[in-house]
C-alpha cells in the first residue's frame, strides 16, 4: 500500500471506533491523521517531481552527449584513442600503424594509431588521451 492509503485506511479505522470528538484524547488523534494525510499528499507530489527531474535529466543528459560529440570532436568506435587498439605502449603489434610520441604536457608516453590522426585530428593537432591536451605534430611521409 501506499503511504496515502495507509492514512486512509487509518482514517477509516479511526472513524469505524465512533469515537467521541469532544474528548482531548480524541481531538489529538484526528489532528496526527490530518497531518499524516497532509504529509502523505506532499510526499505523493514530491515523488511526481523525482519522476519529471529523472526525465529530464535523461533529456540532459543525452543532449550534453551530442554537444560533447560536437565540440569534443570525439573519435569514431573504431579508434585507437578509445582503447579499441590492443596495443600496449611499445605498440609492437600488427594490426595498426601506430606513432609513439612523449606528451608535452602530461609526459606520458602515447602511442596513437595513424588512422585515428587522420580521422579524430584537426590538421596538425591531436589530443592527448591521457590528459586531453592539444599537441601540435606534422605527419612525416614515410616512403614504405
Amino acid at each position: 500500500m501506499s503511504v496515502s492509503e495507509k492514512v486512509a485506511y487509518l482514517r477509516g479505522l479511526m472513524e469505524g471506533l465512533d469515537l467521541d470528538e469532544d474528548k482531548k484524547e480524541n481531538k489529538l488523534l484526528a489532528a496526527v491523521v490530518d497531518t499524516l494525510d497532509e504529509i502523505a499528499s506532499e510526499l505523493s507530489d514530491v515523488d511526481e517531481d523525482i519522476v519529471e527531474l529523472s526525465d529530464y535529466i535523461e533529456e540532459i543528459d543525452e543532449d550534453l552527449g551530442e554537444v560533447e560529440e560536437v565540440v569534443y570532436d570525439l573519435c569514431d568506435e573504431n579508434c585507437c584513442c578509445d582503447d579499441d587498439c590492443d596495443c600496449d605502449d611499445d605498440c609492437d603489434c600488427e594490426e595498426c600503424d601506430c606513432v609513439e610520441f612523449t606528451c608535452p604536457q602530461c609526459g606520458e608516453d602515447v602511442a596513437v594509431d595513424v588512422d585515428c590522426i587522420e580521422d579524430c585530428g584537426e590538421e596538425g593537432h591531436l589530443k592527448c588521451p591521457n590528459c586531453g591536451a592539444d599537441i601540435e605534430f606534422e605527419i612525416e611521409e614515410d616512403e614504405d
